[in-house]
């Protein structure tokens, strides 16, 4: 009995270590544990924050989880997507201000439109062609990243080591063909409130 018990909580070890490295994170915050400049504790409340957040965007509307995005970051909420109507967009915006430790909100939901496949495919191809710039650019942690575009615009999400390295990803994203506008939402190491040591 022992043994298996001890088999089990060494397969347990090996499959957590190798969770640590994978781009969404071991709390699924969007970038890897291992290089994420924001304390372990930081990095749970963020995590719990969007968890608690999202569940209660599905609670008034499932269909949320596919038009729907929230990413939290130092207690920052930032909110993409799509919505029928701007009441759903204040609603939702209202929501993300009573998550408990929010320090604010940023809403980016735009109001559905008739859907266009040549305009979803471009927007598919816009982000691919940036996150490709990301990873193989020796001077930026692309995993810090998150990255949605809608109509040609692209939203960057993500933490910055310095602030030539959050200079280089708007600089990437507006070198990319066809892009109308970069809104970046990027914070520096330097302005979290707590730091990894």
């Amino acid at each position: 009995m022992r043994i298996k018990l001890l088999k089990i909580f060494i397969i347990g070890l090996i499959l957590s270590g190798c969770v640590g490295v994978s781009s969404t994170g071991i709390f699924g915050t969007g970038v890897s544990v291992a290089i994420d400049p924001r304390s372990l504790g930081t990095q749970i409340d963020d995590s719990i924050m969007q968890k608690n957040l999202s569940t209660r965007i599905l609670l008034i509307d499932k269909n949320y989880f596919l038009t729907v995005k929230t990413k939290v970051i130092d207690g920052r909420i930032f909110i993409t997507g799509k919505v029928d109507d701007p009441e759903e967009k204040l609603k939702l915006t209202k929501l993300a201000w009573e998550t408990q430790g929010v320090r604010s909100v940023k809403n980016d939901l735009k109001i559905k439109e008739e859907f266009n496949f040549n305009q979803s495919a471009k927007d598919l191809l816009i982000t691919s062609q940036l996150r490709t710039a990301l990873i193989f650019n020796d001077n930026i942690k692309a995993t810090n990243y998150q990255i949605d575009t809608y109509k040609k615009k692209i939203y960057i999400y993500g933490i910055a080591i310095t602030s030539d390295e959050k200079d280089l990803v708007i600089k990437e994203a507006k070198e990319i063909l066809d892009v109308e506008d970069v809104i970046a939402s990027i914070l520096l190491v330097d302005n979290l409130r707590i730091q990894k040591n």
